[in-house]
């Protein structure tokens, strides 16, 4: 499926893993079909944004193991049977728990970072009468994500751009999500996308965070080492609930879920929240704010 990074053999995933993968687990026939079915050079016209400027560390990053990380059509052909047995116990259980956390009924939806639309869809279908957005960094990923919902009739918006520097309205979404994204780039970034996401929202407006879980990955180094993602180990050691507070939500909490992976919650317009005070708070602290002016 494309060239691979020469690290992978030192790596657990590549030493035991990526043979059973790609050998056993994908169905290469399938992902052949696929490719002979999309005319990827219109599709790629069609979904570039020629204003967006790739990130060096995108750019240069082997994401998966594969040498070009998102920008290559191995990668948007290969992620979903990928992701299927890279979300234990089960993808749809653990991308439903984002949805669980969402505690309000949304008219407009961001999903930043959506890939291959897999939680977009589910979001559409969540909230039927919502407009969803999903915006990524590699056309490749929308010309899969866009295959999809066309098949499964979906009126979804694809965007091409960074998640940090999105160009979209301020304080235009009732909800933004974010899934399996932070783990996948450096620190400094990801507090540019909890400040961008910020901009986003309206007041009142949540974020919702699905990723791995930093505590179990901090404790459990071998975790880190499996898959090969360049900046897992920056992730792991770093505090969500902070950046989300240091970028200006409040109410912030965090839940483990299905042990390896968190789901994390922060609403704009809202105090940080008393340890006393009950979870999801934040609905009578927006109405406070509000009567008092």
């Amino acid at each position: 499926m494309g060239a691979r990074n020469e690290s992978r053999n030192e790596s657990l995933y590549g030493r035991f893993l990526a043979p059973v993968v790609e050998n056993i687990l994908i169905n290469r026939d399938s992902l052949r079909k696929l490719d002979q079915q999309i005319d990827w050079k219109a599709s790629l016209q069609h979904h570039t944004n020629p204003q967006v400027i790739y990130p060096h560390y995108y750019e240069r990053s082997a994401f998966h193991g594969i040498q070009k990380g998102y920008l290559c059509k191995e990668a948007a052909l290969s992620y979903d049977p990928i992701t299927q047995y890279a979300l234990p116990p089960n993808e749809t259980w653990v991308r439903q728990g984002l949805l669980d956390a969402i505690q309000s009924f949304p008219e407009r939806i961001l999903d930043l970072g959506c890939g291959t639309g897999t939680l977009t869809m589910m979001l559409q279908k969540a909230f039927l009468g919502a407009e969803v957005v999903g915006l990524d960094l590699s056309p490749y990923m929308l010309t899969i994500a866009e295959l999809k919902s066309e098949t499964e009739h979906y009126n979804i918006h694809w965007r091409h751009g960074r998640a940090e520097a999105t160009g979209l309205q301020s304080e235009s979404f009732d909800l933004i999500t974010i899934a399996l994204l932070f783990h996948e780039m450096p620190p400094a970034v990801t507090e540019l996308v909890l400040k961008e996401a910020h901009r986003l929202l309206r007041v009142g407006g949540e974020l919702i965070i699905l990723d791995g879980n930093q505590k179990v990955l901090r404790q459990t180094p071998v975790l880190t080492d499996i898959f090969e993602e360049p900046f897992i180990q920056d992730y792991a050691a770093g505090n969500l609930d902070a950046w989300l507070g240091a970028a200006g939500f409040g109410a912030v909490q965090t839940q483990d879920h299905w042990l390896v992976h968190q789901v994390t919650r922060g609403v704009k317009g809202v105090r940080a929240q008393n340890p006393e005070e009950t979870l999801f708070a934040d609905v009578e602290a927006i109405a406070e704010d509000w009567v008092m002016g």
